[in-house]
């Protein structure tokens, strides 16, 4: 790529898990990709300075920022990319867009869905572009089965099942983190990886989900205290430890739009499960099947075949004609996790040069955000049936 190709300043606020993936993605982007801007990896943002200097120098950002509000209100910062809990989303997000600026924030999209309408308001009357990122959607895989329901591969959709199962605090000493305080995930399963199975769930069938029944459960309700280098609070009675004020677990079931049922589990207790996001759509003529563990893999059966020759087909999705290969590797050299992030940054760079709305936008972000909603409230009303807020 050349310096005549525009330029697109990036600041990014957080640099934890999803700011690591991210920088990897704007590094990586206009290295496999011919892109109509150039991103500029100009300013990370973090509260800690040897901090933050540390993760700029190691993660490829030319500057660094103590204060988020600082960072966006740079001329040189173009997009705001936000990798921080989802208690800080909506005051970023909404001062990012009234300043112009373009805005990319990590799911769920807020803490309620009070922000989000905030937020979907500010991007609506903002010169900025914005988007929410639900990552796994650019998974070449997940795309291939989008193509096919949409082409009426498999029908009707009668069912939709979708797991994400891990397994990472299923340990009871696992120590406690911002992830498990309501204040700042504002959920626990739900809405840090069940937020995703509902996304991938509407994004591949088109359809949106109505109504639903649901039960959310915290099996460790008091954990260790970790300290900042993270060892373990003692006091003279032990180890300390604090409330796990977030569910652990959460199952429900679910209709769709266009008249068909779906269940939805997400647990971070599934032992052996370390990104099992598992997908399986049946339809009138057919079914598909994914699961991330092995995601370069789409399972498709096509009903209308003969008995005798009916059987799942194994589709390994390598080959240049599926979505995004073609700047990688030869068919068959898998991708992996990191890859969806540069697609993520691809779709949102091209969408800027060209002036469009770029998807998942923060209304996607926003209907996850009403079925979140509605899954909470259902469970605190005993599986109560609980339609999903449409839009007012």
């Amino acid at each position: 790529m050349t310096e005549a190709v525009p330029r697109l300043g990036i600041g990014m606020v957080g640099y934890a898990f999803m700011g690591v993936a991210h920088s990897q993605a704007w590094r990586n982007a206009p290295r496999f990709f011919d892109l109509p801007l150039r991103p500029d990896m100009a300013a990370v943002a973090g509260r800690d300075e040897a901090a933050v200097t540390a993760a700029a120098t190691k993660l490829g950002w030319s500057s660094t920022e103590t204060d988020w509000k600082a960072l966006v209100s740079r001329d040189d910062i173009d997009l705001v990319d936000i990798c921080t809990p989802g208690d800080t989303h909506a005051e970023i997000a909404i001062a990012a867009l009234e300043a112009g600026k373009h805005v990319l924030c990590e799911k769920p999209l807020a803490n309620s869905v009070q922000e989000a309408e905030a937020m979907v308001r500010a991007a609506e009357s903002s010169t900025g572009l914005a988007m929410v990122g639900f990552t796994y959607r650019r998974v070449p895989a997940i795309q291939l089965a989008r193509t096919l329901v949409t082409d009426g591969r498999i029908g009707t959709v009668r069912h939709v099942r979708a797991q994400y199962l891990q397994d990472w605090i299923a340990d009871p000493q696992a120590p406690l983190s911002w992830r498990l305080d309501k204040q700042k995930a504002g959920s626990g399963a739900l809405g840090d990886i069940g937020a995703h199975i509902v996304d991938l769930a509407q994004f591949v069938t088109g359809e949106s989900v109505t109504g639903v029944s649901a039960v959310l459960e915290t099996f460790v309700k008091e954990r260790p205290v970790a300290d900042s280098f993270g060892g373990l609070h003692g006091t003279a009675s032990g180890t300390e430890t604090g409330p796990v004020t977030v569910d652990d677990a959460a199952i429900f079931l679910g209709r769709m739009s266009g008249g068909g049922l779906a269940t939805f589990e997400a647990t971070r207790f599934a032992w052996g499960r370390k990104n099992a996001i598992r997908l399986e759509i049946n339809g009138s003529h057919g079914s598909l099947a994914f699961d991330f563990e092995d995601m370069n893999v789409l399972h498709y059966f096509d009903a209308t075949q003969p008995a005798p020759e009916a059987g799942f087909r194994r589709i390994v999705v390598t080959e240049p004609e599926h979505a995004y290969v073609a700047a990688w590797w030869p068919p068959g050299h898998g991708l992996g996790y990191e890859h969806a992030f540069t697609h993520q940054a691809v779709d949102l760079i091209t969408a800027i040069a060209e002036h469009r709305q770029p998807v998942p936008s923060f209304a996607d972000g926003l209907v996850v955000q009403r079925v979140l909603a509605a899954v909470e409230q259902s469970a605190a009303n005993d599986s109560t049936w609980t339609s999903v807020q449409k839009e007012s």
